[in-house]
């Protein structure tokens, strides 16, 4: 497994990590483990996990599966979003009984969606407390996890006290929503792992859509979507949300024998997508809770496949709401324009406009 220094910790880790929240079974704890050593045989030695992942099941999984991993060989991924500093600590020393290791590897202030975000942290005493953890010898490096825009996020990672790395959202989908953000992490030489790298299912989903994707030696989409990731050199890993050993073979074959991609197959890359495919929401769940009980990821999702279908056809929203969330409609209909859910869309998409589309439908 291709591995890459992350920033400057001296840890260098797989540049497929496994992004532990799709578990097929989330309550099958030793089915979750077998798949999480498969993929540590495999070679993938970054595994990152949350409190509330797969019915808070996540954790206990992974605490599962390292009771099977020689020590020194992998590295430990968690997170709170909480902003005060005694909530850190408690949810911190939860993580640490249930995934059982002395440390976390890499800890997050998680669930930084907004600028104004990280000085609440700071104020409620969530930093402090993710640091004191680290004098302690109970965290190794703290971080941040965000879905912000660029800008706003590369201000972020200059902010002090300094952090060491930065999960994000990034794909070739979105990535002209973080760019930015991943430059300033790679003049600031921090690490930098990379979530939904398959757009959250839509790329393998839509194959013949985003051929173009494909390099000389990619043998699939996925691959490609994996490989257009970790070719850039600010890009450290791409989690991969696995739910199956399938899937494990395939992200990691992306990477075997890797050769990154050349600079101008990336920016043909970056030129198609921001041509064709600006505006797909890519699933983050940033939305929600909707005061209305609107299903606002479902129902966009639905709507982005009427985006992918070659004539834009309505019809692809109501065949995808039926078939695949059991939704109709008139479920969208429920939205009362409040406007919250645009507030917190990290990709500023017109949710508002679209649920009106959606209802519309015959």
């Amino acid at each position: 497994m291709f591995s890459k220094e992350y920033g400057q910790t001296g840890k260098k880790i797989s540049v497929i990590g496994f992004g532990g929240m799709r578990y097929p079974a989330p309550q099958n704890i030793d089915s979750n483990a077998e798949l999480l050593t498969y993929a540590y045989q495999k070679g993938i030695n970054y595994f990152d996990t949350a409190p509330y992942y797969c019915d808070d099941r996540s954790e206990e999984s992974l605490g599962a599966a390292v009771k099977h991993f020689t020590p020194g060989t992998f590295y430990v991924s968690t997170k709170c979003g909480e902003a005060d500093g005694g909530k850190v600590r408690e949810s911190l020393e939860r993580s640490l009984t249930r995934i059982g290791v002395p440390r976390i590897h890499f800890f997050h202030i998680w669930c930084l969606i907004t600028a104004d975000e990280w000085p609440k942290r700071v104020a409620g005493g969530a930093v402090a407390a993710a640091f004191k953890a680290k004098e302690e010898g109970l965290v190794e490096h703290v971080v941040v996890s965000s879905h912000m825009q660029g800008d706003d996020l590369g201000k972020l990672l200059r902010a002090e006290p300094a952090i060491e790395g930065v999960t994000l959202g990034y794909n070739a989908i979105n990535f002209p929503f973080r760019q930015a953000a991943v430059d300033t992490a790679g003049t600031l030489r921090l690490g930098v792992v990379t979530m939904n790298p398959l757009g959250g299912g839509i790329i393998p989903q839509n194959t013949e859509r985003f051929a173009f994707l494909k390099g000389p030696q990619d043998r699939s989409v996925v691959e490609a979507a994996i490989r257009f990731n970790i070719s850039q050199p600010a890009i450290t890993s791409a989690l991969v949300g696995f739910s199956s050993k399938e899937q494990v073979d395939e992200a990691c074959r992306a990477v075997d024998q890797f050769k990154p991609y050349a600079p101008d197959h990336i920016e043909a890359i970056r030129a198609k997508v921001i041509q064709s495919f600006d505006g797909l929401c890519t699933g983050c769940g940033y939305c929600m809770p909707c005061p209305a009980g609107v299903l606002i990821p479902k129902t966009m999702d639905a709507f982005n496949h009427m985006l992918l279908s070659a004539d834009q056809n309505p019809v692809a929203i109501k065949d995808r709401l039926k078939w695949h969330w059991g939704l109709s409609p008139e479920h969208a209909a429920l939205c009362t324009q409040c406007g919250q859910c645009e507030e917190a869309c990290t990709q500023h998409l017109p949710i508002r406009d679209r649920l009106k589309t959606i209802a519309a439908l015959e």
